[in-house]
């Protein structure tokens, strides 16, 4: 009895696991390159494992495309008044596929994009007080219109969910 009620609970959870491929139907089309060539204005908040909010912050996005390759350069404000800067290097791949590179990134980000959704995973070097940690990002971006994408990201350490940030885009016109 035992043993059917963890086979049924870990397929019930592995059912409720979100897929990109569910979002192949889904318009309008993500269009990574597209969308974030130009200026691109965010604004977000990180909020601990208990939910509380821990920082706010606005993000200043320039796009620049050259044939497979989108750089961006993301200039962050917190709300506590660190500046921040990471440069993205960003390069397609066949089959709605992406790769990227920054500096606080361990190794390489790898995406895949499908219908109006973005999945982005990537390992991250979080600066703590005097000291970094290594947390793994799963970032879920959709494209609500031609000016508007939102984010979801679950930060994990070993695999436990110890954050999430949420972040809005706009397009600038």
């Amino acid at each position: 009895m035992i043993k059917t009620s963890v086979v049924a609970a870990a397929t019930l959870l592995g059912a409720c696991s979100a897929d990109i491929d569910n979002y192949q139907a889904s318009t309008p089309v993500f269009d990574l390159f597209g969308y974030f060539e130009g200026n691109v204005k965010a604004w977000g908040m990180v909020q601990d494992y208990t939910e509380n909010q821990t920082r706010r912050f606005e993000v200043e996005i320039v796009g620049t495309v050259d044939g497979r390759e989108l750089t961006l350069v993301e200039d962050f404000v917190f709300d506590d008044g660190e500046l921040d800067q990471r440069i993205w290097v960003i390069t397609k791949l066949e089959n709605g596929r992406y790769q990227g590179k920054a500096d606080d990134i361990i190794g390489v980000a790898t995406g895949k994009e499908m219908g109006n959704a973005l999945q982005w995973q990537y390992d991250f070097e979080l600066k703590m007080d005097d000291s970094t940690i290594t947390v793994s990002f799963d970032d879920w971006l959709y494209r609500q219109d031609e000016h508007h994408v939102f984010n979801l990201t679950k930060i994990k350490k070993f695999g436990v969910e110890v954050g999430t940030i949420t972040l809005f885009f706009q397009k600038q016109r």
